[in-house]
C-alpha cells in the first residue's frame, strides 16, 4: 500500500497520479501528489516503478501500516535503501542494469529441445 510520498525528492510530473489505476492520488500544493484515497491503493506498485525521482515508496501489505511504522518514515526508509527499491529491482532508471530478463517465473512450461 502507498505509504510515502516524498516532497524533497518529487519533481511534480505527475507520473504516479497518471499510472495509478485507483485514483489515489491528487494534485498537492507545489505540484507535490498527496495520497488522498489510500484506501484504494491495491498495491501494484506502478507508481513506484513509474517514479523518475525515486520519491514514493509502497509498502507490501495491503493494508496501511500503523502509526509510528517505518513504512511512514522517509528517513528510515532512505537508510534502509528502500525508496525506489522496486524501481531498482526492475532495473528501470538511468544506470540501471535490467533485472526483469533474471526472472525465470514466467516460464510456465518448459521448453523442449
Amino acid at each position: 500500500m502507498i505509504e510515502l510520498v516524498s516532497s524533497s525528492r518529487c519533481i511534480g510530473c505527475d507520473v504516479c497520479i497518471r499510472v495509478c489505476p485507483k485514483d489515489v492520488f491528487d494534485h498537492g500544493p507545489g505540484r507535490i501528489p498527496v495520497i488522498a484515497r489510500q484506501e484504494d491503493c491495491q498495491t501494484c506498485f506502478l507508481c513506484e516503478a513509474w517514479c523518475p525521482a525515486d520519491a514514493l515508496f509502497v509498502a507490501p501489505q495491503t493494508t496501511p501500516a500503523p502509526a509510528g511504522s517505518r513504512y511512514r518514515d522517509e528517513e528510515a526508509l532512505a537508510e534502509d535503501g528502500l525508496l525506489g527499491s522496486y524501481r531498482r529491482e526492475l532495473g528501470w532508471g538511468k544506470g540501471q542494469a535490467p533485472g526483469a530478463g533474471d526472472d525465470l517465473s514466467h516460464v510456465v512450461i518448459p521448453l523442449l529441445h
